[in-house]
């Protein structure tokens, strides 16, 4: 080395050109934040939900989510795979992922029910769909799902909330938190709940998270009163409420003027104004006896047991989304399709309690000019394996869980109809064609709606958080019109 190139002299000449440059660049930056000074980070925020614009023009408005809880089994319904006919009973000539490895079996199990080709695109579907299958041209079915969390609890995480974490928004809030609702009569975002159990992880599935308090969905209950506490008592109707309330109204707005930001306190607030206009509101909007027979005939609400009581909660559902609210969820019991045994009994039956209920939301939508702009989604947090679990005669055997390849399907508000995205291998194990992970849909909807899955985001904990969060989730434009 050359001992006069390093020299404390030559060091203090090359460096001080670089510590005046610092020093330059810092005064520079120091005139910038004095000629514009940034807002204080603390400032308190305000949120509601009026109408807001979206970024770009959307071809969607509101969304209705019926959430198949515990998996349904795509080779039996709308994943064919003719080649598992030829090794029935056999060895399965591969790998299988499994998920509960102590009944697992190495057995294939075709499925037993017939596939046929539906409407002008030929959808090939199952024997135990022919409703959904008499709506096959007005459908988006993607056989290519896949989020790789096996678990249900991570797995509709990941496909409500977009990580396998619980204490995030789901979908629904951050459409209510990014756009508002056309509605101010009947909360954004409401949750219909079976009668049977709630869902897995319960009010998770409606849960704000980190966003304000006020995108929280509202549970809807199965039976009457279906919101509670909803209606005063009879000495208390009429003006001695309207007094009651404006009273509480200004106790409320004193009380908030020393709390200002205290976004939990504002939230409560804003919902005792919200119950009050409900009272006629939500009343008037689950009031099915307005609908016509012929409706709740297509609906199957004139066929009993539950047939009818998912069937009315579909029709629940396009009534609020006719009225403005942007975002409805309309569930299945905790493990309904989760087919670890029994699954020759058990999945004919789950399919007969929604497959009327399901297309005739489809159908109807459409006669009304709603579909356009409604997007409805139908499925589960994952699949099924295409071997036996639980072997142990053919009355009790079952399919353990595939979060690898699984389908769902989509309707309306810009999705291809009469369309077939994506295919899993010749065993219906893995997503090997056009795979469509959760953040990919996610990123699909908010595009539908107008977002940018990027851009959408909610600073906490120090970031900008977002639905997809960092993940690199692509809008799917083979499944859009």
């Amino acid at each position: 080395m050359n001992n006069a190139q390093h020299s404390r002299r030559h060091f203090l000449t090359a460096g001080s050109a670089g510590l005046t440059s610092l020093a330059l660049t810092y005064l520079l930056q120091q005139d910038e934040a004095r000629a514009n000074p940034a807002k204080p980070t603390l400032e308190p925020q305000s949120f509601d939900l009026t109408p807001k614009q979206p970024q770009f023009k959307p071809r969607a408005t509101a969304m209705i989510s019926l959430w198949m809880q515990g998996g349904p089994s795509h080779h039996d319904l709308c994943d064919p795979k003719p080649l598992m006919k030829e090794y029935d009973g056999k060895t399965f000539p591969g790998e299988i992922k499994y998920d509960n490895a102590a009944q697992a079996s190495s057995k294939v199990f075709a499925t037993p029910w017939q596939f046929a080709s539906h409407g002008k695109c030929g959808m090939e579907l199952s024997e135990l769909i022919p409703n959904i299958a008499g709506i096959a041209d007005d459908i988006c079915l993607i056989r290519s799902m896949r989020t790789g969390v096996n678990n249900h609890g991570q797995s509709i995480r990941a496909l409500i909330n977009g990580r396998i974490l619980g204490g995030r928004p789901t979908i629904g809030s951050w459409l209510t938190y990014a756009l508002g609702s056309e509605t101010q009569n009947l909360p954004a975002y409401m949750a219909l709940i079976d009668p049977g159990q709630l869902p897995v992880m319960g009010v998770e599935n409606w849960s704000n998270g980190f966003l304000p308090a006020i995108y929280q969905g509202t549970v809807i209950r199965a039976q009457e009163p279906r919101i509670l506490n909803l209606q005063p008592p009879e000495h208390l109707k009429g003006d001695v409420q309207d007094r009651s309330l404006a009273f509480l109204q200004k106790l409320n707005e004193r009380h908030y003027e020393h709390r200002p930001g205290q976004l939990d306190l504002e939230a409560r607030i804003r919902s005792y104004e919200l119950a009050a206009r409900m009272q006629t509101a939500a009343a008037e909007a689950m009031d099915l006896s307005q609908e016509s027979k012929t409706v709740q005939q297509m609906y199957g609400m004139m066929d009993g047991g539950d047939t009818a009581e998912y069937g009315s909660r579909c029709l629940i559902a396009r009534r609020l989304v006719e009225r403005g609210v942007r975002f409805v969820q309309v569930f299945t019991q905790n493990q309904l399709w989760d087919s670890h045994g029994s699954i020759i009994s058990r999945l004919p039956a789950a399919c007969k309690k929604v497959d009327k209920g399901s297309a005739a939301l489809v159908a109807d939508l459409k006669q009304l000019g709603l579909l356009d702009t409604t997007v409805v989604q139908w499925g589960g947090e994952m699949g099924r394996l295409p071997v036996i679990q639980n072997d142990a005669g053919r009355d009790k055997i079952g399919r353990d869980h595939n979060t690898y390849g699984f389908s769902h399907w989509y309707a309306g508000g810009g999705f291809k109809a009469g369309h077939v995205h994506g295919a899993t291998d010749e065993w219906g194990h893995y997503a090997i064609e056009g795979t469509v992970n959760h953040f990919d849909i996610h990123a699909t909807l908010l595009r539908l709606f107008g977002l940018d899955h990027t851009e959408l985001t909610y600073r906490w904990g120090g970031r900008a958080q977002s639905l997809t969060d960092g993940q690199e989730g692509r809008v799917v434009d083979e499944v859009l019109s």
